[in-house]
């Protein structure tokens, strides 16, 4: 058994006031005591016969996006058409990618809004002393889950590079998560420079490159693992014809 597990994902509960619709929690739930009451409603057996008169707690989820919480990306997630075939679903992904060996590099300096380049990736692995392995899964510490729970949360953060995430799978990484809302940089800051550039390939660079491979998004605790020597869990949920699903990520050491 691991010496420690290390939680990486965000706690999911309604989210605060200002939140935009489209990432908006909201979980009804059913106390011990109203379970009782349906119990004797719905099959009779008297609210007295039940130990402490309760029943079945139970949540349901009113508002949950497969994006609103920490949770793995699909191939689909970023067009129907990758690589000249039909997308990954993220049922349709082997297993085997979220169970492995991961590392952490540590661009907190970033400032909202920064691309994260190639070079500096490389950097960082250096200082780190690592040296990428196939399925390796390469986790990018900003430090934005500090802001987790906030309204403003979804526009804080760097991106990493469509350069950058092309170079990592080539180096066999088909696994790249973030402690930050997206793996790209905030949309409204992408919105921008897309409408300013007038370009193709600028909003939503480094999801649209054409290329297999799962995000991790919206991590947490990246700040408690060392550079390397952990192993990654994040098993996501098995929805099918899924753009994604949550996943409990944690790291083993």
């Amino acid at each position: 058994m691991p010496a420690t597990i290390i939680d990486l994902s965000l706690p999911i509960q309604d989210t605060p006031e200002g939140v935009p619709a489209f990432q908006r929690v909201t979980i009804e739930r059913t106390t011990n005591a109203q379970g009782g009451e349906d119990i004797e409603k719905n099959f009779g057996v008297p609210r007295e016969r039940l130990r402490r008169g309760e029943g079945w707690a139970v949540e349901t989820f009113t508002t949950f996006g497969t994006h609103s919480s920490t949770h793995v990306d699909a191939p689909l997630h970023y067009n129907s058409v990758i690589q000249g075939e039909p997308a990954q679903s993220i049922d349709e992904l082997p297993l085997e990618w979220f169970i492995a060996p991961g590392m952490k590099l540590d661009f907190r300096h970033k400032a909202d809004g920064d691309v994260i380049t190639l070079a500096e990736v490389q950097a960082e692995l250096a200082r780190i002393g690592h040296t990428l392995q196939a399925r390796d899964i390469v986790l990018m510490h900003t430090g934005r889950d500090d802001f987790a729970g906030q309204a403003d949360y979804w526009l804080r953060g760097p991106g990493v590079s469509a350069e950058a995430t092309v170079w990592l799978y080539g180096q066999g990484v088909r696994v790249m998560g973030i402690d930050a809302w997206g793996w790209d940089a905030p949309l409204h800051l992408q919105a921008q420079a897309a409408q300013a550039t007038e370009q193709p390939g600028v909003f939503w660079a480094a999801h649209q490159v054409d290329l297999p491979y799962s995000q991790i998004e919206r991590l947490c605790n990246l700040g408690a693992l060392p550079p390397s020597g952990f192993t990654v869990s994040a098993l996501p949920l098995r929805l099918v014809r899924g753009s994604a699903a949550p996943a409990r990520v944690v790291a083993l050491l």
